[in-house]
């Protein structure tokens, strides 16, 4: 078997793309300060990691931090993965899918050896319930007793985070992660949520348009995946991403979202301050 994925529009070089956005309507980019804010606080609990967003709902946070990084030594730490294992319909594998899918998580850099790395491996994707990180977690976790990879390193190398839907917090509110079995296995450390308006949350988990098809079970052998997609949506979807990392690498636009880093309690650990002093240069 060989990996598989998704195809996917290099943006920091749009040459590349001719004359896939003639006649789309330029986006409006209302959602840009928020999407900020939320970047900063998704990079302050990362712990100097590497980072990888997860299925599509996290793109246009991919693609903000894409930009502003280009010209940082963070540029290579942001990863794209492509997977989707929503629900039960990330359970239950047969034999065939597990080695599919654990052959295009290695070519991700996610298989076993390569978790114990220096760096830790976090995860970030829009939290409903946690179905995703819960499954997501099982396949790593499996992969890891076949391989007998060393989990007492692996486990202080993990970090989930999760943006969640943005409620008034009381000892009431519902938390995806106290009704997770696998965050008893972690460290306390190694789940953080992040809020996000409601309306913003919804709009990259529902309604916003997507360069690519959702990439389930069904697909991860699919030749086809590799190949761009043209339709109307996938042109829409192109047309924000690409402003979106236009943007992001505006002089403006790289100061706010220093700005923002500026205010998270993790500004006292000297990886965020080197961060946000690239990030002004």
């Amino acid at each position: 078997m060989e990996p598989n994925r998704p195809f996917r529009w290099d943006l920091i070089r749009p040459d590349q793309l001719g004359s896939m956005l003639d006649g789309v309507e330029a986006p409006s980019l209302s959602f840009l300060d928020e999407l900020i804010e939320c970047a900063a606080r998704v990079l302050a609990q990362c712990g100097d990691g590497e980072l990888y967003f997860v299925g599509r709902s996290v793109d246009s946070l991919y693609d903000l931090l894409s930009g502003a990084l280009a010209d940082t030594g963070w540029a290579d730490r942001l990863h794209p993965l492509p997977l989707s294992l929503y629900g039960l319909a990330g359970q239950g594998f047969n034999a065939e899918e597990l080695r599919q899918l654990r052959i295009n998580l290695t070519a991700e850099g996610l298989a076993p050896a390569e978790l114990m790395r220096g760096r830790p491996t976090v995860f970030v994707d829009l939290v409903y319930q946690g179905s995703t990180f819960e499954n997501l977690y099982a396949v790593l976790r499996d992969w890891i007793e076949d391989e007998r990879a060393q989990w007492d390193v692996i486990r202080r190398q993990l970090r989930f985070v999760g943006i969640t839907w943005r409620t008034k917090t009381s000892p009431n509110t519902w938390r995806w992660q106290q009704h997770a079995d696998f965050a008893g296995e972690l460290p306390a450390s190694a789940i953080r949520n992040v809020p996000l308006d409601g309306w913003l949350w919804s709009y990259f988990g529902n309604y916003q348009p997507k360069t690519a098809q959702s990439f389930r079970r069904t697909r991860w052998k699919d030749a086809d995946v590799a190949e761009p997609p043209r339709g109307e949506e996938a042109r829409k979807a192109l047309a924000e991403a690409v402003a979106l990392v236009a943007a992001a690498k505006t002089p403006e636009v790289r100061r706010a979202l220093a700005t923002e880093l500026a205010k998270q309690p993790a500004m006292s650990e000297r990886w965020l301050r080197e961060l946000q002093v690239s990030l002004r240069n």
